[in-house]
């Protein structure tokens, strides 16, 4: 009697006869894939054109299989860690290929640029921003490192996002611009279900050539699209078994950028203040109610808000002459002499104000390395302006909006402006940290 074959074996047959046709097609096939990675690496970066790539490359893993032992042990070694996944040889070259003809598109601006002479090259923000207007017109979705500035071409960052909340397929490539002149590429994929990350960085070596320098393949853990244009997502890293230090995955990228105004108040009003080291944004006052802000931590904030240079002392113990501090300090809030000395710590005697570098003492939350972001700008009938803030925080568990607060100012004629009061919205104060002042009366 003849023995049923098991599901297994049927398996098997069907494997070995697909296999074969692989083969048998083999030379009809490896021409028309070439030419189809040629054309999409030539049709550069709109979104359709990365979009087929992204499957006819699915097609050619398909396609080419390595052997199955090994291909078996990759995937189920892959599916464990989800993060360092293995990186095809066409998905590498495809990155390299790509990272050198963005950057030699913008190789004479880089060469001519100053660089100072560290060995650390830090571009200027001119000289950033005239990169990107170059892979502006490349079609490129393109950010920068820069504060507020905005995403050139971002409606097609916008449009896969979008694509991936209806759960449909895609892929698509971000280019950051880094402070060196190196370039970030970032491709992320969609399958329906997961989202993953390619990320390759490329340098400039010493004969200003770019080089990729680094490349990685990453699962994201969880992501979402917020309603305020933030893309925040956070990428599969080994748990704290597998390494000495805590990996942070958190990620953060502005991608509806903010209204030319919102950027403007942000750069004038709340960038150079933020929320470490004084606490102007991160408690409640008003004008008839200043007695709690740390006037000698503020200090230092608005003399470099001033001048554009930071502020130190030789020997801090000295402390800050009251005519500068006080002049300084006015310069910015409706306050008199009489109560700045009355509200801050000073030393009678010596006529100063008492400043402390903040330095190792003082621990840092992740909350005070958040950037303020002006998201609202209310004009007000008295001629007073009300800028809603939130908090960014892309450290360790992404925020968009630790804490969301209420700046009150008012612009003078000269262009300058006072603080005239700030008001943290909800419980807002139940999500960071109490506030630690930077001296204190003896």
């Amino acid at each position: 009697m003849l023995r049923k074959k098991s599901e297994y074996e049927r398996e098997e047959e069907a494997a070995d006869m697909l296999w074969e046709k692989i083969r048998t097609c083999w030379l009809k096939i490896c021409v028309p894939i070439a030419l189809i990675t040629a054309i999409g690496g030539l049709l550069g970066c709109n979104h359709e054109s990365i979009h087929l790539e992204f499957h006819e490359q699915d097609e050619i893993e398909l396609l080419i299989p390595s052997e199955p032992e090994e291909k078996s042990e990759d995937k189920i070694s892959d599916a464990k860690k989800e993060y360092n996944l293995s990186v095809s040889s066409v998905e590498q070259q495809e990155a390299e290929i790509d990272c050198k003809r963005i950057m030699e598109s913008y190789a004479n601006i880089y060469e001519n640029a100053e660089k100072g002479e560290a060995l650390n090259v830090v571009l200027s923000d001119e000289t950033i921003l005239q990169i990107q207007e170059i892979l502006k017109e490349l079609g490129c979705p393109v950010t920068t490192k820069i504060q507020y500035a905005k995403m050139e071409n971002y409606e097609i960052m916008d449009s896969f996002l979008k694509d991936c909340l209806n759960k449909k397929e895609g892929a698509v490539v971000l280019y950051e611009i880094h402070d060196d002149g190196g370039l970030g590429r970032l491709k992320f994929s969609f399958d329906g279900e997961d989202m993953y990350v390619l990320s390759a960085d490329a340098v400039w070596n010493k004969q200003n050539e770019p080089v990729v320098s680094y490349l990685s393949h990453t699962k994201i853990e969880k992501w979402e699209y917020t309603a305020k244009g933030w893309f925040c997502y956070e990428l599969c890293v080994p748990d704290e078994s597998e390494v000495s230090e805590i990996v942070d995955g958190s990620r953060m990228v502005r991608i509806v950028p903010l209204s030319e105004e919102q950027v403007e108040f942000s750069r004038k009003c709340v960038m150079g203040i933020g929320y470490q080291g004084n606490n102007l944004l991160r408690s409640n006052w008003d004008v008839d109610h200043m007695e709690q802000l740390d006037f000698n931590g503020l200090y230092e904030y608005l003399y470099e808000m001033k001048y554009q240079e930071r502020f130190s002392l030789n020997d801090p113990s000295m402390g800050i002459p009251r005519e500068e501090f006080e002049n300084l300090i006015m310069e910015y809030l409706p306050i008199t002499e009489a109560e700045i000395r009355k509200y801050a710590v000073f030393d009678e005697e010596a006529e100063t104000y008492a400043w402390v570098r903040l330095g190792a003492n003082f621990t840092l939350s992740f909350f005070e390395n958040s950037m303020p972001e002006v998201t609202k700008v209310q004009k007000n009938a008295d001629g007073t302006i009300t800028l809603t803030v939130d908090a960014v925080c892309d450290k360790v568990s992404y925020n968009e909006a630790v804490i969301t607060h209420e700046l009150t100012i008012r612009l003078k004629e000269d262009g300058s402006f006072y603080y005239l009061g700030n008001q943290i919205l909800g419980d807002g104060f139940d999500k960071i940290p109490k506030y630690s002042y930077r001296v204190f009366d003896e």
